[in-house]
């Protein structure tokens, strides 16, 4: 068998990183409790209400970190790990103080546990720097082949050789190569990306791989984002995959419903004083409008006008519809930075109160542009099968420059997995996108066109070149 020992021990040693940080939280937490807060409270608790507030603490923090992911040494680079702890360390501490502030009727100061949220930081970012580097040095990056089609390839390629601490890929093969050639091929990998292959040969080699036991990657297409979600449903002695296609039930759609409501108002007060002051910027530097309508898509393909505050010059389009370049000129200097924080995107709270938009689901496109994406990618309209939102799969783990093509394919994911615990997360994971400036990177010159998303055809040495 082709499977190292070492393999089996990963998810242990995230276990034990996990335990390690956890430890030392709690341990700050019982004597910041037991020393500062306890000892000031008129009625002080004793053993076992000092133990519950440990173990409340404890969940708080694991629950929060792991919503931003905090915990997953070895997928995710430093700071990005370093950034989810403080998400979730900011996070659980505020819920905690609010927690202690009931239990004390209010009467006792913040500075206990601002001391320690500082000192989580430093400790949070020690631990992220010495875990990933040990785990970097216990898991080398994968030596990696792809097998590709007829379909672009170096695009892929070039992600995945962006993080070389986690892969290789050191070689290339077409699969129009005889296929006893292709297997032996993936024998001399430890791992293996299978990218739009015909789905006889699909079906041969990961069959191959699972009986190598060798790690396989496959870029999905969209059919296969659909069967993930369906259900086992036995009829008589025949094993089936059963997809309702029915969206969501009742009641759920009602509570998604409800949460849009609450925390759209809730969101709209806490943003309140922010918009003044990005909407007095917007109005300072040019005198034009604040806000900017433009119409947009929404579930069965109603039409809608989407707000934001306006981040481009005036008729910034009256030559047509145009994707934003990442060095735009339209793009005022205000405008960069509300694009490039998000805080264009507040406005879009009114349309969620109003029913338009909820706040997880597929992004809003616009018409036009949608028409000219269904030209040559028909199933682009099953974007539409939900309700338009603010954030979603393809907010939260996309970028401004992912194709139309991707960008599909994540909204197919939550579609079909859509449920108010997903909102939930999605919600929190958006949090810590903000921070993060790769996700709104402009799109690179005519990238995001439907011509080169399904017309791009790559030869051995193309793709074999940005190997190298």
């Amino acid at each position: 068998m082709r499977s190292s020992n070492r393999e089996q021990f990963k998810r242990l040693l995230r276990i034990l990183a996990a335990l390690s940080i956890t430890a030392g939280f709690a341990w700050l937490f019982w004597r910041v409790w037991k020393e500062q807060y306890n000892e000031a409270m008129k009625e002080r608790f004793f053993f076992y209400g000092n133990v519950l507030m440990l173990i409340t603490y404890v969940i708080i923090y694991i629950v929060c970190t792991r919503s931003f992911n905090g915990f997953r040494i070895g997928y995710h680079k430093i700071l990005n790990i370093f950034g989810s702890q403080v998400l979730g360390i900011t996070l659980a501490n505020i819920l905690t103080f609010i927690e202690i502030s009931l239990v004390s009727h209010g009467r006792l100061s913040p500075q206990p546990i601002i001391k320690m949220t500082l000192i989580q930081y430093a400790a949070a970012g020690v631990w992220s720097f010495a875990f990933t580097k040990i785990f970097a040095n216990i898991y080398p990056p994968r030596k990696m082949l792809i097998i590709y089609g007829n379909k672009s390839a170096n695009e892929l390629v070039k992600k995945m050789s962006s993080r070389v601490d986690k892969y290789i890929i050191n070689e290339s093969i077409s699969c129009e190569e005889d296929i006893s050639l292709i297997k032996e091929r993936i024998l001399d990998h430890e791992a293996v990306i299978i990218n739009d292959i015909p789905s006889e040969l699909k079906n041969q080699l990961i069959k191959f791989t699972f009986e190598n036991d060798i790690r396989t990657y496959l870029n999905p297409k969209l059919s296969d984002i659909v069967v993930r979600s369906a259900e086992n449903c036995d009829l008589f002695d025949t094993p089936l995959l059963l997809s309702r296609n029915v969206g969501l039930p009742a009641d759920q759609r009602f509570l998604k419903r409800l949460i849009d409501l609450v925390l759209g108002l809730l969101f709209l007060i806490i943003a309140s004083p922010v918009m003044l002051v990005v909407a007095l910027l917007i109005k300072l530097y040019d005198g034009g409008p604040v806000i900017y309508e433009q119409e947009r898509l929404t579930e069965g393909g109603k039409v809608f006008k989407v707000k934001k505050f306006r981040s481009m010059i005036v008729n910034a389009e009256k030559n047509g519809a145009k994707l934003a370049d990442k060095s735009d000129d339209r793009i005022t200097p205000v405008g960069k930075f509300i694009r490039r924080t998000r805080l264009d995107e507040l406005p879009q709270l009114l349309n969620i109160i109003k029913g338009d938009m909820s706040l997880v689901g597929p992004r809003p496109e616009r018409p036009e542009l949608a028409a000219k994406y269904e030209q040559t990618m028909p199933e682009f309209r099953f974007r539409l099968k939900a309700k338009a939102g603010l954030t979603g799969y393809a907010q939260v783990f996309g970028k401004y420059n992912t194709t139309p093509y991707d960008k599909l394919k994540f909204d197919l994911m939550y579609i079909e997995k859509r449920s108010v615990l997903l909102d939930l997360k999605l919600i929190l994971m958006t949090v810590k996108i903000v921070f993060l400036p790769e996700s709104t990177e402009g799109v690179d010159g005519d990238l995001i066109t439907t011509e080169r998303e399904n017309h791009n055809v790559h030869s051995r040495e193309e793709v074999e070149n940005i190997i190298k």
